[in-house]
């Protein structure tokens, strides 16, 4: 992977990861769209996290929009709770299926004594982790084998239950991951694929050198990095207008990630501790394209904090967004607090 490198920069960057996500403008409702909008996956580690991503992107999106039957949960990179399509579940679960021998063997048996011990039923992981003998948590370790399903509603335990694994060799399965993570978040590095992924270095770095006819390398504000050669057009295209408020739940493609990577996203290092904080993340304010602030709900409140005073038509636009979540349960309407 040699080469001149493209050198782009941060708005560039920032616009193309905006574009690709469906950030600026929502896509029209539908099944398709719903696949767009999971094509890196909807991290569903926080109650209703996915959903709240399918409404920053998908028009229409209402409470019950992540349990379309296009969509199905697994237990995804680093073994988080993820909303994907079913169609995609190979690349999900196959494309982090361990390369060594000893931890693949680990995840068939305990996919095989799963099944065994469910007969076809679903129950709630505790009940299954308990009849294996096993602690519940340990059941994600299954996952990569594509034969493990799950449903989550944030309120109770996840359910459990098994399926055929998918007919692909996960060896193209962990290069269609590599080609999503790249599509989503790049310019990108191998070491940041196997790091969002939760799969060893060597392996980031073999999924990328297999790639290489495929990849243009980049040089960005913060080092040399790839992306698929397929959108180099996109990444170089000028911006298109930028949506006037987005509310990114802890957890979402745009924000998901690590190291210097988080630097293009938030240059501020102060602002960066705000909204990666040690414990769980806080939901990102994006505003006309920039991340200005973090958010929080309770209940139906949602408490916003600006990093700065925005004029009356951005705050606006950041009310209805809270106005319009579509989360379920909720008694009475969605009321916004500011701390500025």
């Amino acid at each position: 992977m040699t080469g001149v490198r493209l050198a782009v920069t941060r708005e560039q960057i920032l616009a193309f990861r905006r574009r690709v996500g469906a950030l600026d403008t929502r896509l029209a409702p539908g099944r398709r769209s719903l696949r767009r909008a999971a094509w890196a996956g909807l991290q569903d580690s926080m109650p209703r996290a996915a959903l709240l991503s399918l409404h920053a992107r998908v028009a229409d999106a209402g409470p019950s929009s992540w349990e379309d039957p296009s969509l199905v949960q697994v237990w995804g990179p680093r073994f988080s709770a993820y909303v994907v399509a079913a169609g995609d579940r190979a690349v999900f679960t196959l494309g982090r299926l361990p390369d060594d021998a000893a931890r693949r063997r680990r995840a068939v048996d305990l996919a095989d004594r799963l099944e065994g011990v469910l007969e076809g039923a679903r129950l709630p992981y505790g009940r299954a982790g308990r009849a294996l003998g096993v602690s519940p948590n340990s059941l994600r370790y299954a996952a990569p084998t594509g034969r493990v399903l799950l449903r989550w509603d944030g309120a109770r335990q996840p359910v459990v239950w098994t399926v055929p694994a998918p007919e692909v060799d996960p060896g193209e399965a962990r290069l269609g991951l590599a080609r999503r993570y790249l599509h989503v978040f790049g310019p990108a590095t191998p070491e940041a694929f196997a790091g969002w992924a939760g799969i060893p270095r060597p392996a980031g770095l073999a999924a990328f050198s297999a790639l290489n006819g495929s990849l243009t390398p980049v040089r960005t504000p913060i080092g040399d990095a790839w992306v698929v050669s397929s959108d180099e057009a996109a990444l170089r295209a000028a911006p298109q207008p930028a949506a006037p408020a987005r509310l990114l739940p802890s957890g979402d493609a745009y924000f998901l990630l690590q190291g210097d990577d988080r630097r293009i996203l938030v240059p501020d290092a102060g602002q960066r501790s705000q909204v990666w904080t040690a414990r769980v993340w806080p939901g990102a304010v994006l505003v006309e394209g920039e991340i200005v602030g973090t958010w929080r709900r309770s209940q139906e409140t949602v408490t916003i904090a600006a990093w700065r005073r925005l004029p009356r038509g951005p705050r606006r636009a950041v009310e209805a967004e809270a106005e319009s979540l579509p989360l379920p349960g909720l008694e009475g309407e969605m009321a916004v607090r500011w701390e500025e």
